[in-house]
């Protein structure tokens, strides 16, 4: 299975009753600012270089981004900060992200998600989360990437389990990175740890646009042959 088939299987998955209720009734809802939007409503593949080197995992998609778009981190709050980022550090070749027919190509980088339905409350349950697994899994099989770059402690988690490892044996703090023996296709692979661009985030300080970038310089680095 390819990226693309692997992509269409995503898109067509209905393992989780809740998520599923609930993406399809934002969709049908929708947000008063966006009432003329034929909301995607349905899971969201991951999108990008298909020879990255470099694999962004985030935890889910947005009711009002990635759930009426069909990209992931596109037409939301923490996309209009990831984007200019991967712009500025040569990974994108536009600094906005608002629709799938927006012209934004990815270099050298590929961006997926933990769990690939918008969930209630921003929380997925450990059992959609594992349902949802697989795919990650078969995605950093096919990419076999040198950097996983984990927006947030629960994408650093779920990427830590998918390689035989608890959250408890790697420390997760922004700007810290694992190199941690590989499987699915690779020796070894770094881990690097990032905030999650989040408004609650990035609203606060918690996470500038500074900090932002030095992930992208060290994920850029990181990627080279002598770092592995």
């Amino acid at each position: 299975m390819d990226l693309e088939a692997l992509n269409r299987r995503i898109i067509a998955c209905r393992k989780c009753p809740r998520l599923v209720e609930w993406r399809e009734a934002v969709a049908r809802t929708k947000r008063k600012a966006f009432a003329d939007w034929d909301y995607w409503g349905k899971p969201v593949p991951g999108f990008g270089d298909g020879q990255a080197k470099i694999l962004v995992v985030g935890l889910a998609p947005g009711a009002h981004g990635s759930n009426r778009t069909g990209r992931q981190f596109t037409g939301d709050a923490s996309g209009r900060f990831l984007y200019p980022a991967l712009h500025r550090a040569g990974f994108s070749t536009i600094s906005e992200s608002t629709s799938r027919e927006d012209g934004l190509a990815l270099l050298g980088l590929y961006v997926t998600a933990l769990c690939r339905c918008v969930p209630p409350a921003n929380k997925p349950s450990p059992d959609e989360v594992a349902n949802c697994r697989p795919y990650l899994e078969r995605e950093i099989e096919l990419l076999a990437p040198k950097v996983i770059v984990c927006l947030g402690r629960l994408a650093f988690s779920g990427v830590l389990k998918i390689h035989g490892f608890r959250e408890s044996d790697f420390v997760f703090a922004h700007g810290a990175s694992h190199l941690i023996p590989g499987t699915m296709g690779a020796s070894r692979r770094w881990l690097v740890c990032s905030y999650h661009p989040s408004q609650q985030n990035t609203l606060t300080g918690k996470l500038t646009a500074p900090m932002f970038d030095s992930i992208w310089i060290m994920a850029r680095d990181l990627a080279r042959d002598d770092h592995l």
